[in-house]
């Protein structure tokens, strides 16, 4: 890799520590293949800690983001919906700093890639909703926390013709695997690229962005040749990004070049 490479952010999960874990005190985690996956796209991958008010900060630094996953759900208070259900499970110290992250790369016209939960804080900041627990809202639902492991497929989904998906992945089904509990209901504003057999949303897309592309599933495992797509896709608009605004003389995006 060169200098030219564009670097990528990553959001990282955060535990709050405790006997038996990684340390007794709060932690970053970060699974492996995150990183993997974009340095096999060749770009270069960085974690970026938890700090809502440092966000502008790490964006000057970097030519696009990709918003994890994690055994956590986003807060409905995001999408209009007063109510908590049970299974959901909040992070709010993660939700807030990915949510200033995104607001701020979308403000810049940065590349963006959700996964996962990483998709559904998309819709959610593009004026959609959620499902708070899929069995409940769909009785007859596909299990999307699949039984089998995670990096082998758990089902198809069918890709919509005439998106941005359908251009990179190049043709109409994808096998993926399926981690989750909780699903878009209402896309907002944003395009809707692909759904499970069951009709559950699988991707979403801006229309009106460069790239900012949200996938259900977690194609960091490459178990679809169209993950590795994705990822190639994403870091060539990363660095066409990166040639567009610029680089001042600490290799650093220039700021001032920001697209509105």
């Amino acid at each position: 890799m060169t200098r030219d490479n564009p670097v990528i952010g990553v959001t990282m999960d955060q535990e709050p520590g405790g006997s038996g874990q990684y340390s007794a005190f709060p932690w970053y985690a970060l699974r492996a293949n995150y990183m993997s996956a974009i340095i096999g796209a060749d770009g270069v991958p960085v974690a970026i800690p938890h700090a809502p008010c440092m966000a502008g900060a790490f964006l000057d630094r970097l030519d696009g983001l990709v918003v994890t996953g994690g055994a956590f759900d986003i807060d409905p208070a995001l999408y209009g919906d007063e109510t908590l259900h049970p299974s959901t499970q909040l992070k709010p110290a993660r939700t807030r700093s990915e949510l200033a992250l995104i607001e701020a790369a979308r403000a810049r016209g940065m590349p963006i890639l959700g996964i996962c939960g990483g998709m559904q804080l998309l819709a959610a900041v593009l004026g959609g909703s959620l499902y708070q627990d899929i069995t409940e809202a769909i009785p007859n639902a596909l299990p999307h926390e699949q039984p089998n492991p995670r990096d082998e497929a758990g089902h198809i989904v069918m890709i919509e013709p005439g998106t941005r998906l359908a251009a990179i992945v190049g043709r109409s089904r994808m096998a993926v695997n399926s981690s989750h509990h909780q699903a878009v209901r209402d896309p907002g504003r944003a395009i809707i690229s692909a759904r499970a057999e069951d009709g559950v949303i699988e991707a979403i897309e801006d229309g009106e962005a460069t790239f900012c592309l949200g996938v259900q599933w977690h194609p960091e495992f490459l178990i679809d040749a169209g993950d590795k797509a994705i990822f190639a896709a994403f870091v060539s608009a990363c660095r066409d990004w990166r040639a567009r605004v610029g680089v001042v003389g600490n290799g650093a995006p220039n700021a001032v070049k920001h697209e509105g």
